[in-house]
Order: C-alpha cells, then structure tokens, then sequence
C-alpha cells in the first residue's frame, strides 16, 4: 500500500472504482455524541451515489444497534446489519477457545455483554464462578475491581480475548485513555497478553469485506496503528482523515506497514480530484499541487507552500518515505506538521 505516487500529473477521486465504503467511526464519523464537521453529508452523497457504505468500530462499549441508533441521528440511514464490532470479531474468537455454553468473565460494557450472550454464553463479573475465559473491551465504566476479577481468573491459565488495543480513543472532550491502556493494567499484572479480535487484526475487516460483499471497499480511518496497518494487512485501499487522532506528525513518520493511499483534511475529499505525488528522478523533491518538499542529506525543507498544508503533508509524506530515512534521523520542516 502506502500514498498514491506518480510521475504523471493525472489525477483520480479516491472513491474512483468503489462499491464499498468501511468507515471507522470515532474520530472519522464522530468525536463523542457529536459529528465531525462534513463527514455526515459526505458519506449521505457516497451512498446516493449508489457506494455502499458499513462502519467498522473497535469501541466495545456499545451494541450494534445502538451505534446504528446514533449515526441515524445525524440523519444517516444506517441498521445494526450495518455495523461491524470489536466485540462481534473478539467473540468468534472466543467460540474457537471453549466449550459451547461457558461461563465467561466479562470486563466491559452493553456492547460486549450482548454479542457474549448472543454467541450462547454464559456472562459472569466474578472469577469466582470460575469462567472458562476472559473477554475484555472498553467502558467508561470499567473500573479496578473489573480488572481485579480479570486478574484473578486469568492467574489460573484461561484464555484471554481482548476487543482491540487502542490506546487512546477520541471523545467530545480530548483524547482518553483507551481500551489498550486497561488491558496492559491486566496484563501488568498477569504477565500475558490477550488475543485480539479487532483492529489491527485482519479478521474484522474480513468479516466486513464479507458481509458487505465488497469487491473494491476502501476503507477511511484515523489511526496509522490501527485502522491503516489492519486495512493495508486486509488488502484494501486507505484513507486518512485528519480529523482525529493521527496528524501530521505522525503521517510523516509512519512506517512501511501504516502508510495510507491517500491523505484528506475531511471526507468532503472523497469526492476531489486527488493529486498525485511527483517525484523527481532521485526521489529527493516531492510536488504536489503548488506544494513543493525537498530533502537534501537529512533536511527536509518546504520549497513551496502551496494552496493547502494538507498537500504539504502530502509532498512531505511523499519525499520522506521514498528517502526510506527513517524519521528519527531527520530535520524536518515545522511547517509540514505545526
């Protein structure tokens, strides 16, 4: 995968040839109770452009249908089918790890506890009734006595199944910890680590690709260290949309693995004429648009500024990964990531 680059000057929309949009929810359709600015009319336009459109989400804290609920009020005609969770990949997992019918401890929230029952199980909070497994997602309830319970289970050798591993997760009010962040407490104190069913992990996006049956999806995302490295390991075309946790900064470091194909302030993008990245000759100066970036040893300066810092972020992208420098060792430009 990795940012579209050309020598060529031709330019294409990143929904060019797309039956199947996966969005990411927190930080691409959303910050808390609130829609991001242009993603609700961007994505209504895709799908009266007749492109499907599905959210995959690794928040764990709510049902399907009560995610479908919430992006229906913004005016989105969406249903639970629509949906795909962390805790709907965690609990296959699961049924592969224990008999039909276990007992499982349960640290989380609504979202989790439904597709634990749904599966056939049987949902405890105490290690005490002696759980066949722990399952673990994100609640802003979850509190220390949840993650004693895991502990104390998970000392005698059960399977530990985890929703995903984000570290931070986007909300009305900033960046909060995340699900990542509760199971390294756990894992701190059980020196193990749990599988994983969601994102980075390639079986959420194979269940959606299914599901939806898509033939060329592209999926939009927030995140290089989950969204975009789980999309590129599934084989589908990214978009990253700098409306969430990931900006510039981290875009210009990205390794091999967790580089986009394309690049977009907001998803009213989806429907632009997308530059290409030229490189010259020895890869040393990228232009896109009016933006100009060079690297000469390991400096990396803005020649031109452009129209845009997104296409700013793009030149820079573009000439720092194809330098194969890594990030550490260079003198980058404030300009391409302030």
């Amino acid at each position: 995968m990795g940012l579209f680059t050309s020598r060529k000057t031709e330019t294409v929309t990143p929904l060019d040839g797309i039956d199947v949009i996966l969005a990411d929810l927190d930080g691409v359709v959303y910050a808390g109770p609130n829609a991001i600015d242009h993603a609700v009319e961007s994505l209504g336009r895709a799908v009266a452009d007749g492109i499907r459109v599905g959210y995959i989400t690794n928040n764990a804290s709510r049902t399907d249908a009560q995610v479908a609920e919430h992006l229906s009020s913004f005016g989105l005609e969406v249903a639970p089918h629509d949906v795909v969770t962390s805790p709907q990949a965690a609990v296959k997992l699961l049924v592969d790890l224990v008999p039909a019918g276990a007992t499982i401890l349960v640290v989380g929230g609504e979202g989790l506890t439904s597709e634990v029952e749904r599966a056939g199980f049987v949902v405890t909070r105490k290690s005490a009734d002696q759980p066949a497994a722990v399952i673990q997602g994100f609640s802003p309830d979850v509190s220390w006595r949840d993650l004693a319970q895991a502990s104390f289970a998970l000392h005698r050798g059960i399977p530990w199944v985890a929703t995903n591993t984000d570290w931070t997760i986007p909300v009305e009010g900033g960046v909060a910890p995340g699900n990542g962040t509760l199971v390294s407490a756990v894992h701190t104190a059980v020196g193990t680590l749990p599988v994983v069913g969601g994102k980075p992990e390639k079986a959420i996006f194979d269940a959606a690709v299914a599901r939806f049956e898509a033939h060329s999806p592209l999926f939009i995302g927030d995140r290089l260290d989950t969204d975009i490295i789980g999309a590129n390991r599934a084989g589908i075309p990214t978009v990253h949309v700098l409306t969430g946790i990931d900006g510039p900064k981290q875009l210009l470091a990205a390794d091999r693995d967790s580089r986009p194909t394309f690049i977009l302030d907001d998803l009213r993008g989806l429907f632009e004429p997308y530059p290409a990245t030229v490189l010259s000759h020895d890869n040393t100066v990228a232009t896109v648009g009016g933006a100009v970036v060079r690297i000469r040893g390991n400096t990396v300066e803005i020649v031109k500024e452009g129209d845009s810092a997104v296409n700013r972020v793009r030149a820079g992208s573009g000439v720092i990964w194809a330098s194969g420098q890594p990030i550490y060792g260079l003198d980058v430009a404030p300009g391409l990531y302030s």
